[in-house]
């Protein structure tokens, strides 16, 4: 069972790879057939099938089969979960809770800064 960040991290790994990057600008302009995606991108079928796996699993990317062609397009539920996820995940809070972590240390200059380690 995948955890909610083995999750998440789907969605980033999908945008972190110029290849990924390339075949997302070719799908802006409509669903693409893969020897379409192939020929443009100069790919083999192995290198394309990675590559869109990795779009198709992130859900920013969604295949449908029609024959022996599989065709491919840009997900408006993934791609919005993906914007949304991203700006959750780097927007500070408004409200932090305080933490006393590390705050109101002894100004004795022989006090030594305890270091948070955890031990395995």
């Amino acid at each position: 069972m995948a955890t909610v960040y083995e999750e998440q991290a789907k969605v980033f790994k999908a945008f972190c790879d110029e290849t990924r990057l390339r075949i997302l600008q070719l799908l802006r302009t409509g669903e693409k057939c893969a020897c379409v995606l192939q020929e443009q991108l100069n790919l083999g079928q192995s290198g394309l099938s990675y590559h869109m796996k990795i779009l198709v699993e992130s859900g920013v990317v969604e295949s449908r089969k029609e024959g022996k062609w599989t065709y491919y397009t840009i997900s408006e539920k993934g791609s919005a979960y993906a914007a949304t996820l991203l700006k959750r995940l780097t927007t500070p809070k408004a409200i932090a809770k305080e933490s006393n972590c590390c705050k109101n240390k002894p100004s004795n200059k022989n006090f030594k800064t305890e270091k948070h380690i955890k031990i395995i």
